[in-house]
């Protein structure tokens, strides 16, 4: 009788190796062949000399799937020949990639790597030999071993075993060993029929070589290529922009390489996800890009462009859409509030310049046009090149203009959740979907929104060009025009410019101004009007209607942040220009004196806007009022509220009651009103003792006296003997000091010379006027009609190419440093033809220590009335900023620099990486491309507490996810952060490949195990908790958890164990809506636990229960190399 070997009380492992220890040659044929698996064989083949009838001869069916194998049969008539040479070669080619395609499949250990060299060298030495059988599709599973014996010439075992680990030894099957004569030669015969049949191939040579070529070559890959597959992958994004999307012709050469592959790369983006945000740094031609996107998809897609801009910028945008036929309509920002919503026809792509404008969700501008954008489905374009400034709120803010914050966007807050134990403790405490824009909201971890950011955003800095697109001479780095003509890099020299300040001499006006008293003034305002709510009457005789609670509402929303911009803009005020502070102190007395009027009269109290953004010197440099400002933003009343130099309390107040009578006339629609009965008396009180403290502080400075300026003094000097005839742009944050420098520069004899502020009604030609080589304007602009010197604010400066200049002088000194670094880059842009950039910054004789101490006095002011908190602070960078002071004041290289590579997006960084490497060497991009997944290499690394030794793992997850992990010898993670860990594996072509380290399976293994946990301890997506699905497990997890290893006549080891799997269903596949109904339904009737079970087993026994897609069934994740670091 014969033996069964069923794998489950007789293994066939045992008896094949026991019989194979007597063999001296063996014929195997199945169905399939797992490389791996051939190691339990191994070491009884490896005794044999090879050779004819010293070998194993393994003969591999045909595998096809049933679907193509009922295909084939319901198509092929009885005796037709369907193979020929060229079908049977692709066949063979097919199989091969098959068994290459197996090596990628898993994680690599040192055992499997062993066998797998062992099996390619027994082939190479014709120990083993293999072949395909392709004229039919073979099932067959044989295994026929020889020896000398005359009583037992041939052993066979016939069954179901195919020659794989758990055909052999572990899934259950059913073999039966052949030892009888006569069966055993019609067995022998059979298999020699197939072996010599014309169309059974030999594969030998290509296992070999798949093997050798994978990951378990002996050979020591390259650590650079390993390196490059990382960019490779991690670049898919950017190669995918790059080779779906042209340039159009009307651009012809004037872009450059980096602009181009800017464009395209933003074009994958914006037709992939409806929106991109252009964000290189400033002076490298976002402008420019951005308009060949917008044509890019005008000539694909016949889109038209809504263009929205600082208004500032119009004329330059005008000029943009008709130099490259661009159909376009420019709207400025100041309209979209009276445009958008009904003047304005569909336009399917918007674009928006300077979108950190739009950081403030609550503002009607923000609301604005995002209903536009949802309304008419447009696709969206940003451009900023200051993206976020102390918040990532200020970058979703920008993105959800036009992505819908609850949306699937596919990748996760993956760290947030790893921080929080994963997406149910997330969801239990943020109550939003976590593949969304909502969920980054809810962290503030750099990795988590590189991470989105990848997928909206194209970011280079400065640095990044230089080294990757510049060429270089004796001079230096420089982009080369189509004409010819070198733009270089120059280097950004800071220069510091004295002023003296005499506090012995009472006629010094700085001495007066910085004194101790009027700092101490500024300190103790109260500020009424900037925390109306706190003074709303808690029970006032008429209460508010409707729409005055709203108002009332937006008041205490406001307070705080309102209070402090207030308070630091004085200060900013005092130190850019005493002119520009003393306008303001009379500004604030007579807006305090219009709200008395209103209140001792009985009359209702004018309001504009609360947006703090309107009093923030990043956007505005008009002295602007919440109060004076109209609802519209885009015109200012302060004219009305003129002061001219009144010093008497009964003058302000003649002047209030005029304003009023005007407010409360022909601009009374301007402005929304609340009863001052609505108000408490404190108000009246608050705004009196503001308005007498302010006046006292007048009293001490007295009036200016330009003469005696000596930060003005130094300015001419700088303009007519160090630079008589160069250009000088002169930055200020005020439009009121800039008034004052041209007025003072003009009437000392400063000819061809301009201010340009928010208010100028045609910036652009300014600037065309002030650089018209740079902005192409020289048959525009005569000579006669040049300007030498341009004043400009901030705000204007925005956009605008002015680098026929490369001198800037700063004559006030912005809160945020980041701005003195963006000022630079207004000169620091393609096209500029000097060498440097010299940025003059203006600080006292006596050092940098009183503006220190001033702002560090103003800072404490402000934490201790609480009106700047977390993340709202905008007005200091503290420590960083006053290293930044005194870096400037010894005149440090280097300073003005823009950030470094860690800014730049990955996409970008890594495609860098690749086209650099294949410029160089172009067989690199066929040799990478073609590399199988799990290759591994080993280069020397330079330790570090924060960098140690161990393995860098690159895998793709199950949900298809790039996720990267970094593991130290002790198989710990140090960080999943993709940017630190494609650094870490930076290397070049003569980087020297080291043998593997004992440890580095076992590590890649860790690590893969460790990608794994992190998702699924973060996967799933129960949605929302007063959904069925998240209801139903949070039930079913309780009496799980209330039972724990309590088992009884009910809940036994059967019934846990299928709660465990309907929870796991539950937990990553969606529920039928069907099974959504039914569950909602029966827990609002009050079904009990028990029920509730067991009607989701129910419901999951009949197929009802969850959405399973086979393919998510089969899908796994994939290692695509790793680096060891020894």
């Amino acid at each position: 009788m014969p033996r069964i070997f069923d794998n489950i009380e007789k293994p066939l492992l045992p008896a094949l190796q026991e019989t194979l220890k007597v063999a001296e040659r063996a014929d195997f044929c199945v169905g399939y062949f797992n490389l791996r698996g051939w190691r339990h064989l191994a070491a009884h083949v490896d005794r044999w000399a090879g050779g004819d009838g010293q070998c194993c001869r393994l003969l591999v069916g045909m595998h096809v799937s049933p679907s193509d194998e009922l295909r084939q049969a319901l198509r092929t008539r009885e005796g037709e020949e369907l193979l020929d040479n060229q079908t049977a070669l692709r066949e063979k080619r097919r199989i091969a990639e098959e068994f290459r395609e197996q090596l990628t499949f898993g994680a690599p250990t040192n055992n499997d790597e062993a066998a797998l060299q062992q099996l390619s060298a027994q082939i190479r030495a014709g120990k083993l030999v293999v072949k395909v059988y392709l004229r039919h599709p073979l099932h067959a599973k044989l295994y026929l071993l020889h020896r000398q014996d005359a009583n037992n010439p041939v052993t066979g075992f016939l069954g179901s075993s195919n020659l794989t680990a758990a055909g052999l030894a572990k899934q259950g099957e059913l073999n039966v060993d052949v030892l009888e004569h006569d069966a055993c030669n019609k067995l022998v015969a059979w298999f020699e029929d197939r072996w010599s049949d014309r169309w059974c191939l030999d594969i030998s040579k290509e296992l070999a070589d798949i093997i050798d070529e994978s990951w378990a070559g002996e050979r020591l890959v390259p650590p650079y290529q390993v390196y490059l597959k990382m960019a490779y992958h991690l670049a898919q994004e950017a190669r995918a922009g790059l080779s779906e999307f042209r340039i159009p012709s009307v651009f012809g050469d004037t872009l450059f390489d980096f602009q181009v592959a800017a464009v395209k790369i933003a074009a994958h983006h914006l037709n992939k996800r409806g929106g991109v945000l252009i964000g290189d740094v400033v002076g490298l031609g976002k402008s420019m890009m951005a308009t060949a996107l917008a044509k890019v998809f005008e000539d694909d897609y016949h889109t038209e462009t809504l263009i929205i801009c600082p208004k500032n910028l119009v004329s330059m945008w005008e000029d943009y859409a008709h130099r490259y036929s661009l159909h376009a309509k420019v709207l400025p920002l100041s309209r979209v509030i009276t445009e958008l919503p009904e003047k304005t026809r569909r336009y399917r792509l918007v674009l928006i310049d300077e979108s950190h404008n739009l950081r403030n969700k609550e503002g009607r501008r923000w609301k604005v046009i995002r209903e536009y954008i949802e309304r008419n489905e447009s696709l969206t374009v940003l451009l900023s090149a200051t993206p976020y400034n102390k918040t990532y709120l200020d970058l979703s803010a920008q993105l959800a203009l036009f992505l819908n914050e609850d949306a699937d966007i596919g990748i996760r807050p993956e760290k947030l959740l790893a921080e929080l134990g994963g997406e149910h403790e997330f969801i239990r405490r943020h109550q939003c979907g976590v593949r969304s824009l909502a969920a980054f909201e809810k962290s503030d971890i750099p990795d988590d929104w590189r991470d989105l950011m990848r997928l909206y955003m194209v970011r280079r800095t400065r640095g990044f060009i230089m080294q990757h697109y510049a060429q270089e001479d004796v001079r230096g780095k420089y982009l080369l025009f189509s004409d010819g003509r070198k733009s270089y890099f120059p280097k950004r020299l800071p220069k510091n410019l004295s002023f003296k300040i005499d506090d012995a001499n009472p006629g010094d006006p700085y001495a007066r101004f910085y004194s101790e008293p009027v700092v101490n003034a500024i300190n103790e305002l109260i500020l009424p009007r900037y925390g109306l709510g706190n003074y709303i009457a808690p029970r006032p005789k008429s209460p508010p209607t409707q729409n005055q609670a709203q108002v009332i509402e937006g008041l205490s929303r406001a307070g705080t942040r309102l209070m402090g911009f207030c308070r630091t803009n004085l200060f900013k005020r005092l130190e850019s220009a005493g002119p520009a502070f003393i306008l303001s102190i009379e500004r604030h007395i007579l807006r305090n004196f219009i709200v008395l009027h209103a209140i001792e009269n009985g009359l209702d109290i004018p309001l504009g806007t609360q947006g703090a953004e309107l009093l923030d010197t990043r956007h505005y440099d008009e002295d602007r009022d919440s109060l004076l400002t109209d609802d519209n933003g885009d015109e200012d009343t302060s004219d009305i509220a003129a002061t001219n130099g009144l010093r008497m309390e009964a003058d302000y107040r003649a002047r209030a009651a005029k304003a009023y009578e005007a407010y409360s006339g022909p601009l009374k629609s301007r402005f929304k009103w609340l009863p001052g009965s609505l108000f408490i008396k404190a108000l009246a009180n608050d705004l009196q003792a503001d308005a007498q403290s302010l006046l006292e502080l007048l009293a001490i400075c007295g009036g200016w006296k330009a003469d005696a300026d000596s930060k003005l003094a130094s300015l001419i000097e700088l303009i007519n003997q160090k630079h008589p005839k160069d250009k000088l742009l002169v930055f200020t944050q005020f439009a009121d000091t800039a008034r004052y420098l041209k007025a003072q520069l003009v009437a000392r004899g400063i000819q061809q010379i301009e201010e340009a502020t928010g208010q100028s009604a045609d910036p652009t030609s300014l600037a065309w006027r002030f650089s018209p080589e740079s902005n192409d304007k020289r048959n525009q602009v005569s000579k006669a009609d040049e300007l030498r010197v341009l004043i400009a604010t901030d705000v204007l400066s925005e956009g605008q190419n002015l680098q026929d200049a490369h001198i800037i002088v700063n004559y006030d000194l912005p809160w945020a440093i980041i701005r003195l670094i963006q000022r630079a880059g207004r000169v620091d842009r393609i096209g500029q033809q000097s060498d440097s950039i010299l940025c003059y910054s203006f600080v006292p004789a006596d050092g940098v220590e009183r503006l220190i101490n001033l702002r560090a006095r103003v800072r404490q002011r402000l934490i201790q009335n609480a009106e700047v908190v977390g993340s709202d602070e905008t007005f200091f960078d503290d420590e960083t900023d006053e290293e930044l002071i005194r870096d400037l004041y010894t005149e440090k290289n280097g300073i003005l620099d823009d950030d470094g590579d860690s800014e730049v997006d990955l996409a970008s960084y890594a495609y860098q990486i690749w086209k650099n490497a294949t410029d160089a060497d172009p067989s690199l991009a066929a040799k990478i491309e073609a590399m199988a997944n799990v290759v591994y290499a080993t280069k020397a690394h330079i330790t570090s507490p924060a960098s140690p030794k161990g393995a860098l793992v690159y895998m793709r997850t199950a949900q298809g996810n790039d996720a990267l992990a970094w593991m130290d010898e002790a198989g710990e993670a140090v960080t999943q952060s993709q940017l630190t860990i494609l650094k870490a594996a930076a290397c070049n072509a003569e980087t020297q490949a080291l043998p593997r380290t004992e440890h580095h399976h076992t590590l890649t293994q860790q690590g893969l195990a460790h990608i794994v946990q992190e998702e699924t301890s973060s996967g799933g997506a129960l949605g929302r908790p007063s959904g069925a699905r998240f209801k139903a497990f949070e039930r079913i997890k309780r009496f799980r958890e209330r039972h724990g290893n309590t088992r009884d006549l009910f809940v036994t080891e059967d019934y846990v164990r299928r709660i465990d799997r309907v929870m796991e269903e539950i937990y990553r596949y969606p529920l039928y809506q069907s099974a959504t109904d039914s569950i909602n339904r029966q827990i609002k009737a009050g079904i009990g636990d028990h029920q509730l079970i067991d009607l989701i087993f129910s419901l999951r026994e009949d197929g009802r229960l969850c959405v399973i897609d086979d393919q998510d069934q089969q899908r796994e994740p994939k290692l695509i190399c790793s680096m060891g670091l020894a």
